[in-house]
């Protein structure tokens, strides 16, 4: 008897956050898929902690952002302490002013979004074979084959266009496609700990005692006396089997932090070598890597859980447009181009932040003990040095401005004398604002391209509308929108202008030319549709 051949549009390894998201995605565009992981089920672990304003914008496109807030924990001051004191006071409230909707730092760690994305996608219908791995994958110029193996033993085939490996650090997607991991591993030892533990603490802040070669940070979990834990011991970065005890931990803690504090209660605790690694390529003809299982980092800025949502929210609208005939196969070229050079810079970033909080050189030593608190005080207090931090560890900041996708030029004279005129570029995220005293963002839900055009009153440019509608259908909405003084102060300029966004709200273009015809210039040949 021939074995029955499932078959489907896009078939997802591994149903973590980065699997989950991608799912949730898709259904926003009508594909199909088919998603596993060899876990039994969720993860009741808290592991990652935080998610930031760029995920909670993705999260509201379908409805799950105000939940996830509901069911976190909003962190609004921190204080680091040197020898049992506060050496530093730091303001996080309203951290992000007017840049998102979510000014703040939220935590909300990874067994939360598990259960708050897979909710979501029982609820529309769809689910995740658990306890199934991957087996074995081919492909072809048509497509990807794949071999799933169940905890009884029990094999089957899925047959899809597309596949992608949303399996974690150790990826048997990758090593199925034999790409390499290249990086390198930090030879002290780190513990995390979900703790309940009486401690004298101001409520929604979090603590980061620190020493010459050691530190603890105490960050508030959602839940009376519940604490997150995650540090270093440096007398034990020796040990062969990388492990230590909780016992050592907790006297290393009360060590650190020189005050009363009693733990209570164990929820989970892990020791652990840091990596930062990444995959030499995201992409292996029709097969994808996404995620930990692209690349793997430091835990400075609470980065990895939300980069890895950021990967697949850039994949799904660019899988879905090709499936759908709306874009040529080329399309995808971009996701391995925009998200490679993120991860590039992403290693850079969190590496340096991690050696400033973490490393034994005695320079950066003097710096954490003598400077830092200086410093981090004072900056937390000024809104220009929040408006410069919080774009780059919210994750709103990053932009695709050297994409092949960003558009920055155009045969139209006028337009190229006015180019340098706007503060936001082709590549930038839409700038965040209320329209009507409404987000914006709230008229960019639809999976789907947007034309905004930015009018100063003189012209309706309604006519435009029925003209989209008849050359492209479904595939770009429009909204006109006044040039509200925050519009002009955002952008630079109070000339009408349009913009065109990407369905992951990405900017594809900017021009001074309210036509259609910087659109099909823009489609045709930087997006590929025909």
């Amino acid at each position: 008897m021939l074995e029955a051949v499932t078959k489907t549009d896009v078939i997802i390894v591994g149903a973590g956050p980065t699997g989950l998201s991608l799912a949730v995605q898709l259904m926003r565009y009508g594909i199909d898929f088919v998603i596993f992981d060899k876990k039994a089920g969720v993860t009741d672990l808290s592991k990652a902690l935080v998610v930031h304003a760029r995920t909670l914008e993705i999260y509201d496109q379908v409805g799950l952002a105000q939940k996830a807030v509901q069911r976190g924990e909003i962190v609004q001051k921190g204080a680091l302490m040197h020898s049992g004191k506060i050496s530093a006071r730091l303001d996080f409230s309203d951290f992000g002013g007017q840049l998102s909707p979510f000014p703040f730092f939220l935590i909300f760690e990874q067994s939360k979004n598990e259960h708050l994305l897979y909710d979501y996608l029982q609820h529309n219908g769809k689910d995740v074979q658990w306890q199934t791995e991957l087996e074995a994958v081919a492909q072809d110029t048509d497509g990807v084959q794949a071999v799933l193996k169940a905890a009884n033993g029990e094999t089957q085939t899925v047959e899809a266009r597309y596949l992608v490996g949303c399996d974690g650090a150790s990826s048997p997607t990758r090593h199925l496609l034999g790409l390499s991991f290249e990086g390198s591993t930090y030879p002290r030892l780190f513990y995390v700990a979900d703790v309940e533990m009486e401690f004298q603490a101001n409520e929604a802040t979090f603590y980061a005692p620190l020493e010459h070669n050691s530190f603890v940070l105490i960050v508030p979990m959602q839940g009376e006396k519940h604490w997150r834990l995650i540090g270093n011991v440096p007398e034990y970065n020796d040990q062969v089997d990388g492990e230590v005890t909780f016992d050592q931990v907790e006297n290393k803690v009360k060590q650190l932090v020189q005050q009363p504090i009693e733990i209570t209660n164990v929820r989970w605790f892990s020791s652990y070598k840091v990596h930062t690694r990444r995959a030499e390529t995201f992409s292996a003809g029709r097969c994808f890597l996404a995620g930990d299982a692209a690349h793997i980092h430091t835990p400075a800025g609470g980065q990895g859980m939300n980069t890895g949502i950021q990967d697949v929210y850039n994949l799904a609208w660019k899988i879905a447009f090709v499936l759908k005939g709306y874009a040529g196969d080329s399309l995808l070229e971009s996701y391995n181009e925009e998200r490679l050079a993120n991860a590039k810079r992403l290693l850079e970033t969190t590496d340096q932040f991690f050696d400033v909080a973490a490393s034994d050189k005695w320079y950066l030593r003097l710096f954490r003990d003598n400077i830092l608190p200086a410093i981090a005080s004072f900056v937390t207090r000024f809104d220009a040095a929040k408006e410069f931090l919080f774009p780059l560890v919210s994750q709103i900041g990053l932009n695709y401005r050297d994409s092949s996708l960003s558009r920055h030029q155009s045969d139209s004279r006028a337009d190229r004398l006015h180019q340098r005129d706007f503060e936001v570029k082709a590549g930038d995220r839409m700038p965040y604002f209320l329209v009507d005293g409404a987000n914006v963002y709230d008229k960019l839900c639809a999976p789907k391209f947007h034309l905004l055009v930015f009018s100063d009153g003189e012209h309706g440019y309604q006519g435009l509308k029925p003209e989209l509608e008849k050359e492209y259908g479904d595939l770009i909405d429009f909204n006109v929108i006044p040039l509200y003084p925050r519009v002009v102060e955002i952008f630079g300029t109070n000339r009408p202008f349009e913009v065109l966004l990407r369905p992951d709200n990405y900017i594809g273009f900017i021009s001074t030319e309210v036509s259609l015809d910087e659109l099909k210039e823009y489609l045709n040949g930087f997006v590929g549709h025909s």
